[in-house]
């Protein structure tokens, strides 16, 4: 016997009311904590650790893969790891040289890694973490970062006073560009440009990865590090002054800065509007409302959070989140 259409009409409304009333999924969070040897697995809406993993060798950098894949690397056990969100090792490599930096190409299915130590950037399959290739760079590359459209990978070299742009299709250098003092964090806004965090000159330089134009140099905190973008605003953690810059996209100009945990370093937006800060001295991470520019929570963390990467996931990933 078929179900009369009001039944099935009932039970559609009922399952509707019931969806509308669950909480939205939250955003992930994947601190590396280097002093900690660990990684927190941080709920950001209720700041639950949910998971917290043992990671040798002083991790820093970090970067999720959409697809779920977490990609950290310990400089000083000089390994790169593939975690499932679950926190299982699923390939891990020995590098011989300085990784630090982390970015992760998921159309390509490659990750590009940073050698602090040999002036090079490796590209690793995002499977199995194979060398695949080997790119030149300068005195001490350090963040890296792929543009919104993934056409472009750009290096801060912070002994070099320079960005390294990079064609991610043909893996071939485009330019060298000048910039501050210094730079080691960078990011892309949505709308292309590049954002470069001078910890030696307490700037950020703004530049056109396509064609290497310096588009301005912004004045900030002492010791710039991480950049992130919400809003229509751009963030900026400045190390030493415990503090986030806030820039406007539109006109460039600073909007405020706020109070943050203690040495900030890592920055990343989350899907609900908010910024995450790791605050390294702290073990904390401080949540900015990117509209009203208000620090909404502080969620602990373990030892010596540094989060240096694309370190969050949207949504409730397999195996961490209920």
């Amino acid at each position: 016997m078929r179900p009369h259409p009001d039944a099935l009409a009932g039970l559609a409304l009922a399952l509707a009311m019931t969806a509308a009333a669950l909480p939205a999924a939250a955003d992930t969070g994947f601190v590396t904590c280097q002093n900690g040897d660990a990684l927190s697995v941080l709920d950001l809406v209720t700041g639950e650790e949910r998971a917290r993993w043992s990671v040798p060798g002083k991790p820093a950098g970090v970067a999720v893969d959409p697809g779920g894949a977490v990609f950290v690397v310990s400089p000083d056990s000089k390994q790169v790891r593939r975690y499932s969100t679950a926190g299982e090792v699923l390939a891990e490599t020995l590098l011989d040289g300085g990784p630090i930096g982390v970015a992760s190409d998921p159309a390509r299915g490659r990750i590009f890694v940073s050698d602090w130590y040999n002036a090079r950037l490796w590209v690793l399959s995002s499977e199995t973490l194979e060398t695949l290739a080997t790119l030149p760079a300068d005195a001490a590359p350090a963040g890296l970062a792929l543009s919104p459209d993934g056409a472009w990978l750009a290096a801060a070299e912070r002994d070099a006073d320079a960005v390294r742009i990079y064609d991610t299709e043909t893996l071939e250098l485009v330019r060298v560009v000048g910039v501050g003092t210094r730079p080691f964090g960078l990011g892309f806004a949505p709308d292309g440009r590049l954002f470069v965090g001078n910890v030696g000159s307490n700037d950020v330089t703004v530049l056109d990865a396509p064609s290497g134009e310096v588009l301005a140099t912004l004045p900030v905190g002492e010791r710039p590090y991480g950049v992130g973008f919400a809003a229509g605003r751009a963030f900026v953690t400045n190390q030493y002054a415990s503090t986030v810059t806030v820039l406007g996209l539109g006109d460039l100009r600073v909007l405020a800065t706020i109070e943050v945990g203690e040495y900030p370093e890592g920055i990343a937006a989350t899907g609900d509007g908010h910024l995450a800060v790791a605050n390294w001295f702290d073990n904390s991470l401080s949540l900015i409302d990117a509209r009203t520019l208000e620090v909404t929570a502080t969620y602990e963390t373990c030892d010596g959070p540094r989060a240096f990467g694309a370190f969050i996931l949207p949504g409730n990933p397999p195996g961490v989140l209920p």
